[in-house]
C-alpha cells in the first residue's frame, strides 16, 4: 500500500471524527426509555463539525461525478448527495475503536469519517496503483476490514449478517461494541434482512439496523415496493425488537435520536431497527437520468436537501463567517487531494499478484496436542471421527465455535455433533434458525472479527440458500480487501441412501468453480479427522464435503497423525501400470473394489488415487502416473455433464494428450435430478457393477 507521507494535512476541523456525550449539553438518557437528546443541546463546535463533514462529503461526491464525466473515473459512480444528514451523524457517533459498520453505496461521508485519508478514498475511485483494494474492486465497494468497516457487495441485504457476526465476535472478545448495519428500503425487501433481524434478536446481538429510505430502489418507487400505508420501522415488532422512525434530512435531530438509540443498544445488547427518511438528490448512479420521476418529484426532492437548510440555520445562529471559512478550506483541500491522486500511476498489468492473493498465505500449523482423547481405543465411524476432531478443536482452540441447525441437543441430523453442546455449552455450540444465508453471513462476520467458526449445513443441498454469501462474499474477501476469512463449512452430501433430489446432491462442481474457496472431500475416518483439523487452521473459507453414505460405513482406528496436512494432496491407494484411476469420496471405495476385480480377473493393475483435495488442485503425482500409464479413468458421483471429472480430464490431459493410448474415460451419475426410489437411484449413480462394466468396455 502507498505511503501517506505525501498526503496533505486535513483542515483542523476534520481532525475531530466523533460526537460524544460531552457534545450534548443534556445528560445521556436512561436506556430504559428511548427519548431523543434535544437537538438544541448540541454544542456549536459539534454542529460545525457535522456541517464540515457533510460539506466535504457533498463536495467530494460532486467532484467525483465531474471526474467520471471527464472519463477520469471508470465504471460508474453512485453518490450520497442527500444522505449526508443521516450518514455523517451516524458515523460521528459510532465508536471507531470497537464498533462494526457497513456503509452502502451512498455512504461516502461515513467512509471519510471512519478511517483513512481523503486521498486514499480518491485512489479507490481512480482505481490506481495506490488504491486500497489494489484496483481490484469497484469504486463504491470499499471499506476497511482491519478497522471493522466491512466492504459492501452489490447483493443487497447481504452485509447485515456480516455486521451481526463481527459484532458478536467483538462482544465475545469482551468489547462493548455495537454493530451498525445500513441498507436501503429496497434491500429491506430481501430475505437476508429478515433472516438477520430475526437472528440478531434471537441471539441478543447489539446491532442498530438503519434503513436509508429515499423512496426509490433504482427506478422503482416506494409505492411499488411496499403495501400502501406500510411503515418499515414497524416491522421491528415482528422480531421482538424496538423500532423507530426519524427525519434523516435534519442532521441535528438525526444526531440526537441516533445518540440515544446507540446508547440504548450498547447498554441493553438488544438490536433496534431505525427507518430514516432521506432524499436521493441524483439518480441511482451517474447514468441514471431519472426520467421515471413523476411531475414535480425532482423539485420536491431538491427542496428537501439537508445541507443548504442546515447551513442556513447555522448562519442564522451567527456562524456565517465560520461557514465561509470552512467551505473555502474544504474546497482547497479537496482539489489538492484530487491533484495528488490523479498523478498516481495506473496499476501494473500483472496477473501474478492477483493470482497470489486469491487465497490467504499458508498458516503455520497450530500447536495441537499430539493425542486424541477418546473414551476407549475402539475403531470409529467417519461420523465419530469428525465428532472427535470437532471435540479436539473446541477443547484446544478457545476462538472456535460451531453453529448449525439442530446441532445442539439433537446432535445434528447425522449425530455428528452429538454431546458437543452438553460438554461445551451454548456460546460454543449454537443451534441457529432456518436461515442459511444469514447464518453463513453471520459466520463470515465472526471470522472477520477474529473467531474461527465451523458451520454445519443439514444437507449440502441447502447450501444453495447461501450461495451469495459463500461465493460472492467469503470467497472474494481476500482478493478484494486483503482480509482473511478463516471458516469451515461442512456439507453432508451424496446419494445412495434414498433421500431424493433435495437431500442427495453433489455440489462440488458448483462451488469449486468460484475462486477463493478451498474444498476437501475425505473418504475414510482418518482422513475425515485430518480434514477437519487442516480446514480449521487454514486462513481461507474451506468447504468439507462429507458423504452421508460414509458416515457409518464401517469403522477404523483413528490415531494422531502429525502429517494431517497431507490431506491437501492426493493419496496413492493402489499401484499399477495399466491406467491411472482418479476418484474421491464414496466413489473411492467403488474404485478400489474395481481395481481388485481387474487385478484378479484380468491381471491388469490400475494406479489408484484418492483426490481428497478438490481445490486448490494439486495433480503433480497424478500427472506423473499418467505419463507412465498413458491411460486415464475418472470416477465421481456428481453428474457427468459439467461435472468435476471434466475438469480433471482437461487438466490432466492438456499436456499429455499426445502420449495417451486411449481416450480418457469419465464415469459419473446420469444427467438428471437425483431420483428417490432405491431401484431408480441404483441406476442413477455409479455402482461397482456399472463401473466394472464401463471399464471393461473401455478396455476392449
Amino acid at each position: 500500500m502507498a505511503s501517506t507521507t505525501n498526503f496533505p494535512a486535513p483542515p483542523a476541523i476534520l481532525n475531530e471524527r466523533d460526537l460524544r456525550a460531552a457534545d450534548f449539553s443534556a445528560p445521556v438518557v436512561e436506556p430504559s426509555a428511548l427519548q431523543p437528546f434535544s437537538p438544541s443541546a448540541l454544542s456549536s463546535p459539534a454542529l460545525l463539525r457535522i456541517y464540515a463533514w457533510m460539506q466535504l462529503a457533498r463536495l467530494t461526491d460532486n467532484r467525483i461525478l465531474d471526474l467520471f464525466r471527464q472519463g477520469l473515473i471508470k465504471g460508474t459512480v453512485t453518490g450520497g448527495q442527500g444522505h449526508e444528514g443521516l450518514v455523517v451523524p451516524l458515523a460521528l457517533l459510532a465508536d471507531k475503536t470497537t464498533d462494526v459498520i457497513s456503509f452502502t453505496h451512498r455512504g461516502l461521508g461515513g467512509h471519510l469519517i471512519w478511517s483513512q485519508h481523503l486521498c486514499t478514498h480518491l485512489n479507490q475511485y481512480f482505481a490506481n496503483f495506490e488504491s486500497p483494494t489494489q484496483a481490484r474492486e469497484g469504486n463504491v465497494h470499499r471499506g476497511d476490514p482491519a478497522n471493522r468497516s466491512l466492504p459492501m457487495v452489490s447483493h443487497l441485504g447481504a452485509m447485515a449478517s456480516n455486521v451481526t457476526g463481527c459484532t458478536d465476535a467483538q462482544r465475545r472478545a469482551g468489547k462493548n461494541a455495537v454493530g451498525i448495519a445500513i441498507f436501503g428500503e429496497g434491500a429491506s425487501s430481501t430475505g437476508d434482512i429478515h433472516e438477520t433481524l430475526n437472528l440478531a434478536s434471537l441471539l441478543n446481538i447489539p446491532v442498530l439496523f438503519v434503513i436509508e429510505n429515499n423512496r426509490y430502489a433504482y427506478s422503482t418507487p416506494y409505492e411499488e415496493e411496499c403495501a400502501p400505508g406500510a411503515a418499515l420501522w414497524q416491522r421491528a415488532a415482528g422480531y421482538g425488537i424496538e423500532g423507530l422512525a426519524l427525519d434523516g434530512t435534519n442532521p441535528e435531530l438525526a444526531a440526537a435520536t441516533l445518540a440515544a438509540a446507540l446508547e440504548k443498544v450498547r447498554a441493553t445488547s438488544r438490536p433496534m431497527l431505525v427507518e430514516a427518511s432521506v432524499v436521493r438528490l441524483r439518480g441511482h448512479a451517474a447514468y441514471d437520468t431519472c426520467d421515471y420521476y413523476p411531475p414535480g418529484e425532482a423539485e420536491r426532492i431538491a427542496a428537501a436537501d439537508p445541507l443548504p437548510k442546515f447551513r442556513a440555520r447555522l448562519a442564522g445562529a451567527g456562524h456565517a463567517a465560520q461557514l465561509d471559512a470552512i467551505d473555502a478550506e474544504l474546497s482547497a483541500y479537496l482539489e489538492t487531494c484530487v491533484k495528488i491522486s490523479l498523478a498516481v500511476p495506473r496499476p501494473a498489468s500483472d496477473a501474478a499478484p492477483m493470482q497470489r492473493d486469491i487465497f490467504a498465505p499458508a498458516a503455520e500449523p497450530m500447536p495441537w496436542k499430539p493425542a486424541i482423547e477418546l473414551a476407549d481405543n475402539s475403531p470409529l465411524t467417519m461420523a465419530q471421527a469428525i465428532n472427535a476432531a470437532l471435540r479436539k478443536i473446541l477443547t484446544e482452540r478457545p476462538e472456535s465455535l460451531i453453529l448449525g441447525q439442530d446441532i445442539g441437543t439433537y446432535g445434528g441430523p447425522f449425530k455428528v455433533t452429538e454431546h458437543l453442546l452438553r460438554d461445551f455449552g451454548r456460546p460454543r455450540v449454537m443451534n441457529v434458525p432456518l436461515a442459511e444465508s444469514a447464518c453463513t453471513g453471520f459466520t463470515i462476520g465472526l471470522a472477520l472479527g477474529g473467531r474461527r467458526p465451523i458451520e454445519e449445513f443439514q444437507f449440502a443441498d441447502f447450501s444453495t440458500e447461501a450461495v451469495t454469501q459463500i461465493t460472492q462474499n467469503a470467497a472474494t474477501y481476500r482478493f478484494r480487501s486483503g482480509a482473511q476469512v478463516p471458516l469451515v463449512l461442512r456439507f453432508p452430501c451424496g446419494g445412495g441412501i434414498t433421500l431424493g433430489s433435495f437431500h442427495s446432491q453433489e455440489l462440488e462442481s458448483l462451488f469449486t468453480a468460484f475462486p477463493g474457496l478451498k474444498a476437501l472431500y475425505p473418504s475414510n475416518p482418518q482422513d475425515a479427522f485430518n480434514a477437519i483439523l487442516a480446514a480449521y487452521e487454514d486462513n481461507n473459507p474451506v468447504l468439507v464435503f462429507e458423504h452421508k453414505g460414509l458416515y457409518r460405513r464401517g469403522k477404523s482406528p483413528i490415531t494422531w497423525d502429525s502429517n494431517y496436512r497431507d490431506i491437501w494432496q492426493p493419496a496413492h491407494l493402489r499401484a499399477g501400470d495399466f491406467a491411472t484411476f482418479v476418484s474421491y469420496g464414496e466413489m473411492t471405495h467403488i474404485a478400489a473394489e474395481a481395481c481388485d476385480y481387474f487385478t484378479a480377473e484380468y491381471e491388469r493393475n490400475l494406479d489408484l488415487f484418492d483426490l481428497r483435495c478438490l481445490a486448490p488442485l494439486n495433480l503433480d503425482s497424478i500427472r506423473e502416473s499418467l505419463s507412465r500409464t498413458h491411460r486415464l479413468i475418472v470416477l465421481h458421483e456428481g453428474r457427468r455433464s459439467h461435472g468435476f471429472g471434466a475438469e480433471l480430464v482437461a487438466q490432466l490431459t492438456e499436456e499429455l494428450f499426445f502420449s495417451l493410448e486411449a481416450p480418457p474415460l469419465r464415469i459419473a451419475s446420469l444427467d438428471m435430478p437425483v431420483p428417490f426410489a432405491p431401484e431408480l437411484e441404483h441406476v442413477f449413480r455409479p455402482t461397482k457393477d456399472s463401473v466394472i462394466e464401463k471399464i471393461t468396455a473401455w478396455m476392449g
